[in-house]
């Protein structure tokens, strides 16, 4: 397929308006989110450490390090059995498939904030934020879409079968919390804190194109938010993302806090993780010159 025929097909539905809803979706997003306030009358200690945890295993360990980093990007290798493993803990913050969740991202990349992006501001705040998954094709891509953006993933058996049975992990977690600590703990640790990583996730694709500071001159309107960093365990620093995609270290100064990257780190240091990409100083100070010569003509 031409790629400006698939982006100009793509852009149909990040539009939104010619698409229908996705009742499935949306009728999942709704008990969630209404389970999420009623586990707000439910917390205790006991449940919002556990949850936290969860949030962690989940946003951190699966999202960030496993779907992004490692999966989407490729920014560091590991053993197949911790690729696995980070996969599982993606799956606890329902987010679609693996395969599905990196064919949706790499397409972000090829076409960012320009036609063909699922998820661009540009096309609406709201849509950008959530929007986009309630309608037209969301994450469900055809199987020609998926082999082109991700035939890596899609070679590899594993992958497709945990891709295809994604939901199966939260479900069992769901069991195991109703066992361990009852409702109280299922609707926290469940409704609330899947709700709670859905728009944290989600705020990288809406308020890092919105608001922000940018490190690096990029083509699309990719900024860095610490505040979004701090909600998404690191990928808040997203124009760093986007200046060199392939890195696995995000925040780039002491101050730009990457707990993402300090789980790659502690893989490293375990013998678990190597060939780590990064940016280099060099393209750091580089982004850095031309800002550095506008304050001096300004002063």
């Amino acid at each position: 397929m031409n790629r400006n025929i698939e982006a100009i097909g793509n852009k149909k539905f990040t539009a939104g308006q010619q698409a229908g809803l996705n009742w499935i979706t949306v009728t999942f997003m709704v008990i969630f989110h209404a389970g999420a306030i009623a586990a707000l009358f439910m917390l205790s200690w006991k449940a919002l450490f556990i949850s936290m945890a969860l949030w962690w295993v989940s946003g951190s360990l699966g999202i960030g390090m496993g779907f992004h980093r490692l999966l989407t990007h490729r920014g560091y290798k590991t053993p197949k059995f911790v690729e696995y493993f980070l996969t599982f803990c993606g799956s606890l913050a329902l987010e679609g498939g693996a395969i599905n969740w990196v064919v949706t991202h790499r397409i972000h990349h090829a076409h960012t904030d320009n036609d063909g992006d699922p998820h661009t501001p540009r096309d609406g705040r709201w849509w950008a934020h959530m929007g986009w998954i309630l309608r037209g094709t969301a994450q469900q891509h055809e199987e020609s879409v998926m082999r082109r953006y991700a035939p890596d993933m899609m070679k590899d058996p594993v992958h497709v079968w945990m891709n295809r049975l994604y939901f199966v992990p939260l479900i069992l977690s769901g069991i195991v919390l109703l066992a361990v600590g009852g409702w109280s703990l299922l609707f926290v640790g469940t409704f609330l804190r899947v709700t709670v990583g859905l728009h944290a996730t989600w705020l990288v694709n809406s308020a890092t194109h919105l608001w922000g500071t940018r490190r690096f001159e990029t083509t699309d309107d990719s900024t860095n938010s610490w505040w979004v960093a701090l909600l998404s365990f690191g990928e808040g620093w997203h124009n760093n993302h986007h200046a060199h995609p392939r890195a696995a270290k995000h925040g780039l100064t002491w101050y730009e806090i990457d707990i993402n990257w300090y789980g790659i780190r502690a893989l490293q240091f375990l013998g678990l993780a190597k060939n780590i990409r990064q940016i280099s100083k060099e393209q750091i100070a580089a982004a850095a010159k031309p800002r550095f010569e506008e304050l001096q003509k300004a002063a």
